[in-house]
C-alpha cells in the first residue's frame, strides 16, 4: 500500500527533494537526476544567494542564521508553489533545511524526499578546504552538527547510501526507487 501510495503522491505533486548533511552531492546528483527525469532541477542555497545577492557565508555573518533560515523557507515555499501547479522538479535542499520542522512538512506533503547518507570522512575531504560554508568553520561542531542531524535526516521517504564520488551510481540509486 505504501508503495502504491508514495507513485500516486508523486503524480499529485511532482516534487523529488534531495536532503543530506552538506558535501554529500545534493547538487551534482540532483543535476543529473533531473536531466534523466526530464524534469527541472533547483538548488535551494543558488535561489537564496541568487535573490539576496550576497553568498551564504555573508548572510550567516551579516544576518544571522534565524534571517538564512526565514530566507531558506521563503525560497522553499517558492519552489513547492512550482511543483503544485505540476511542474516536475528535483530541488536540492540545503544541509539545514530539512531539520527545521515547517520545512520538513512543506516537503514531505508535496512530493518525496530522498536522504544521501554519506559517511563523515567522505564529507570532510570533500569540504577540505573550502570556506564557504559557515557550519564548517569548527571541526568539531561540524561533527556534532552532522550527528545531530542524521535523526531528522532519517524522517525522509527513502534513504540513498553515497560511498564515493561517482554520482551516477546514486542517480541510478534514486531511479530504482518503487516511485517511478
Amino acid at each position: 500500500m505504501a508503495f502504491r501510495r508514495m507513485i500516486l503522491k508523486l503524480k499529485r505533486t511532482p516534487g523529488l527533494y534531495l536532503v543530506g548533511f552538506m558535501g554529500c552531492g545534493k547538487s551534482v546528483v540532483g543535476t543529473r537526476l533531473a536531466e534523466k527525469l526530464g524534469w527541472g532541477f533547483g538548488d535551494l542555497d543558488a535561489d537564496i544567494v541568487a535573490s539576496q545577492g550576497i553568498s551564504i557565508a555573508e548572510i550567516f555573518d551579516t544576518r544571522g542564521e534565524e534571517e538564512f533560515r526565514r530566507l531558506e523557507t521563503e525560497a522553499l515555499l517558492h519552489r513547492v508553489r512550482e511543483v503544485q501547479a505540476g511542474n516536475p522538479l528535483v530541488l536540492a535542499l540545503g544541509g539545514g533545511a530539512f531539520v527545521q520542522p515547517l520545512n520538513y512538512r512543506i516537503v514531505e506533503d508535496n512530493g518525496i524526499t530522498v536522504w544521501l547518507d554519506c559517511p563523515l570522512p567522505l564529507i570532510r575531504r570533500r569540504l577540505a578546504g573550502s570556506s564557504d560554508r559557515p557550519l564548517a568553520r569548527d571541526p568539531r561542531k561540524f561533527e556534532i552538527l552532522y550527528y545531530a542531524r542524521r535523526e531528522s535526516y532519517a524522517l525522509a521517504d527513502y534513504r540513498v547510501p553515497i560511498q564515493g564520488d561517482d554520482p551516477e551510481i546514486a542517480v541510478q540509486a534514486i531511479l530504482d526507487l518503487p516511485v517511478f
